[in-house]
């Protein structure tokens, strides 16, 4: 069973729409949604929640249409948002006592545990919080009540680097259990290019593709040339021409002879889609 399948989902709004996007989250793995501010990555993750209405298309969470069964979809998913939505006046601590009458399979020890691995006081009350340390408490409660998927909308943001880590590490020991699995949206692609099985590119509300990582990193090198040699390289993907010369995304079965192959990395293929896009 896969995780989360979105079937040709559309929505419209003045001045943007989100066009015919298809994504497969198969179980045990984590899905990186990139893109950039506008692309439509926080429209995406509220119409799989059912926050915002469809205009066409499926979409399923754990097997489950996501308009049917809200309850206990709200059970097996973890919601991190960009703002975490959670009273000014609550310490993590009174949190926590609610949270515990708000979702059945509430644990408790696993909520102190990771407030204390996030550093985050039990007293402190939630507006004199940093926007770092008001997104780890979203992220410890999200992951504080057996969930088996986990919704992150731009989840590393404003966290320093140490911290960054901390909790990437954390979303990797969550999807040891080949039943959890992330879907995680985010403009910081070095975060996702890490930690990733699959990515989608998002640019202007289309999905440019959607595709395994590995895959993709195997599939597609970059040469470095002269703007002269560009002819001479026959199938390209993707180009970019400067003052000082050329970088081409090839595919390796096409790459010619001569030419030195390069690796290419997520964040460079995804600026290229985008360019190309444009």
């Amino acid at each position: 069973m896969n995780a989360l399948e979105l079937k040709n989902v559309s929505k419209s709004f003045s001045g943007f729409r989100l066009d015919n996007v298809s994504i497969t989250l198969p179980s045990g793995c984590i899905m990186g949604l990139i893109g950039e501010n506008g692309a439509g990555k926080s429209t995406t993750i509220k119409l799989i929640l059912d926050m915002l209405h469809k205009d066409s298309g499926t979409i399923t969470i754990l097997g489950r249409d996501n308009e049917k069964d809200i309850s206990l979809t709200k059970e097996d998913v973890g919601v991190v948002m960009d703002e975490v939505g959670i009273p000014e006046c609550l310490t993590a601590k009174q949190v926590g006592k609610i949270m515990k009458h708000t979702f059945r399979n509430w644990d408790d020890a696993e909520y102190a545990r990771l407030l204390q691995k996030l550093s985050l006081p039990d007293n402190k009350q939630f507006k004199d919080f940093s926007r770092g340390m008001k997104m780890k408490l979203g992220i410890a409660v999200a992951m504080s009540h057996g969930a088996k998927l986990l919704l992150l909308d731009e989840p590393t943001s404003g966290l320093d680097p140490v911290v960054r880590d901390e909790v990437v590490e954390m979303f990797y020991d969550f999807t040891r259990d080949e039943s959890h699995s992330i879907l995680i949206s985010s403009h910081i692609v070095s975060d996702l290019e890490r930690l990733c099985d699959y990515v989608a590119f998002l640019h202007k509300g289309k999905l440019l593709l959607c595709e395994e990582k590995d895959e993709l990193l195997s599939e597609y090198g970059i040469i470095h040339c002269t703007v002269e040699q560009l002819s001479e390289l026959g199938k390209v993907k993707y180009k970019k021409e400067t003052p000082y010369g050329a970088e081409v995304i090839v595919s390796r079965r096409d790459a010619p002879d001569g030419f030195q192959l390069s690796p290419i990395s997520i964040e460079e293929l995804f600026v290229f889609m985008v360019k190309e896009a444009r």
